[in-house]
């Protein structure tokens, strides 16, 4: 099973597939979340509490559908949570009195419809990843950069994977690893440097940036592989020498142009990126 973020509108949904059976499960609590309108996660998660609790009581199969699989937190750690597939969750949002009630039924509907055309042909996946950058007003050139990363990105992951690295936080270690050793900052610090909250750091990267992290990448999955790196410990000393060799470029770059790499450049909105410099102005005047 694998887990992903899905978007509807400003709402991020987790959600996990099972490929056995073909099936999507989304978290219960993020969908409610949705329906009343609340990012608060307490708030959302204490409404399906006693919203489970009344339809237990009216004898509804649909609290009985819902299982529980682990996913993702706000925290990095993994935890059993309320999920159900589509067809049990048209059932609940009927439950909830909402304006967003058909427009989530809809999302839902082309979720599914999205990954059974992306299994029969992959490549759709690609386009509509392009089309949702292009979008939100990137270049082509931007696009093809980001697709090449992360395809770089995927084969190291790979790499891990087959070689004893299987937790999500030592994936997490290691990318950090291998950022902070090419870009002197942690994947956090880089994230607030952009004013980043939960955005994806490589979609607000800037061309360089994208570029010198798929050069960490490439060069720490060709060492683990020349090296033949197992578990933690050696694939760290290979994420630490695959980042120095992106370091020592980007600080040849940096002395010809006299331009830093990292920026803190970012693709958030005009009214978001306000906000981030009038919250620095404050801070530097209550020092």
């Amino acid at each position: 099973m694998k887990n992903t973020l899905a978007v509807f509108e400003d709402f991020k949904i987790r959600r996990i597939y099972d490929e056995e059976k073909e099936i999507w499960y989304f978290s219960v609590v993020d969908i409610i979340g949705v329906l009343i309108q609340q990012k608060d996660f307490q708030t959302a998660r204490k409404y399906w509490n006693k919203l489970k609790e009344r339809l237990k009581k009216e004898g509804s199969e649909s609290v009985t559908n819902c299982h529980q699989l682990k996913l993702g937190a706000a925290d990095g750690k993994k935890y059993l949570t309320d999920v159900a597939d589509s067809e049990t969750l048209l059932r609940l949002i009927q439950s909830v009195p909402s304006p967003k009630a058909e427009p989530i039924k809809l999302w839902l509907a082309k979720v599914g419809y999205e990954r059974m055309q992306e299994m029969a042909d992959p490549e759709k996946s690609l386009n509509r990843a392009r089309e949702n950058w292009k979008k939100h007003g990137r270049s082509q050139k931007w696009i093809q950069q980001r697709m090449m990363g992360q395809e770089t990105r995927n084969k190291l992951t790979d790499y891990w994977s087959k070689h004893e690295v299987t937790k999500e936080d030592e994936y997490a270690i290691l990318t950090n690893i291998i950022h902070q050793e090419w870009s002197d900052v942690s994947v956090k610090e880089h994230k607030s440097l952009k004013g980043l909250k939960t955005q994806n750091l490589r979609d607000h990267m800037t061309e360089a940036e994208l570029i010198f992290t798929a050069l960490a990448e490439l060069s720490s999955r060709q060492i683990a592989e020349a090296i033949e790196a197992k578990g933690m410990i050696e694939n760290k000393i290979a994420g630490i020498k695959g980042g120095r060799i992106a370091k020592k470029a980007r600080m040849e770059l940096e002395s010809k142009t006299g331009k830093k790499v990292i920026s803190k450049e970012s693709y958030l909105p005009p009214k978001d990126i306000k906000a981030i410099d009038n919250n620095s102005l404050g801070k530097v005047g209550s020092q």
